[in-house]
């Protein structure tokens, strides 16, 4: 399978924090233990041409990770229906924390994608709330974050196919946090923990759902169906 991780690779180049925790990017981050779970994988970054995201990449992508934060105005939009219509053909997508106000993401709910927040060092908890669905694979009843930045509902959203993951957060606030959709032949897993100052996609947990997210979105092969006037199948009888 091959995995395309985008990062608008910003936040590492002006932050020194960020730059600490994320040598390689957050997009070199996830790659990185990705491929470690057998993925071909590749990144692609806001500054590349096309962003990264050429037609020849996205044929070849499978599935596609995002992460962007504060640069999602300058994506084109171009690109961003480009990877839209990637979707709808059957291309994966997995949306992590704050690509939620991505232009791809907005697109395909068809909603403001918008939340409450706040930067507080809040302790996460995130409740598994699906026990059966492939995307919980391997873990226990919750995974905890000791800091985090807090998401709140109402998350403006349409209501998932499948809510899979509820977060709870020190100051009280809860939030849908793992939900997936599906939009023509393509799946969406969107993912909330991952704020760019806190070490959290190197959290073991963490790392495993995204693996087993990836996994989940990957088209396999499904039919193709086909649209408009058609002859019948069968001769049609006169009456």
């Amino acid at each position: 399978m091959k995995v395309t991780v985008w990062n608008e690779n910003r936040h590492e180049k002006q932050n020194e924090t960020v730059a600490g925790i994320y040598p390689n990017g957050i997009h070199g981050t996830i790659a990185a233990f990705l491929h470690e779970s057998g993925f071909d994988t590749r990144t692609a970054t806001l500054d590349e041409p096309e962003h990264g995201l050429t037609d020849d990449v996205l044929a070849e992508t499978d599935v596609l990770v995002w992460w962007g934060h504060k640069a999602h105005e300058e994506v084109k939009d171009d690109i961003a229906e480009k990877v839209k219509q990637r979707v709808l053909d059957g291309m994966g997508l997995v949306v992590l924390h704050s690509a939620h106000f991505s232009k791809v993401f907005k697109k395909l709910m068809g909603t403001s994608c918008d939340l409450k927040w706040r930067e507080a060092d809040d302790r996460e908890r995130i409740w598994v709330v699906d026990p059966s669905h492939p995307i919980t694979e391997g873990l226990g009843e919750f995974i905890e974050l000791e800091k985090e930045e807090m998401y709140g509902e109402h998350f403006d959203i349409p209501a998932p196919d499948e809510l899979i993951f509820v977060s709870w957060f020190e100051g009280g606030e809860v939030f849908r946090s793992g939900a997936t959709f599906k939009r023509g032949k393509g799946k969406i897993f969107y993912f909330r923990p991952g704020h760019e100052t806190y070490p959290t996609y190197h959290n073991k947990e963490i790392q495993r759902v995204i693996t087993n997210g990836v996994n989940w979105a990957a088209n396999r092969n499904t039919p193709s169906p086909t649209y408009g006037n058609r002859k019948p199948l069968e001769n049609i009888s006169d009456k």
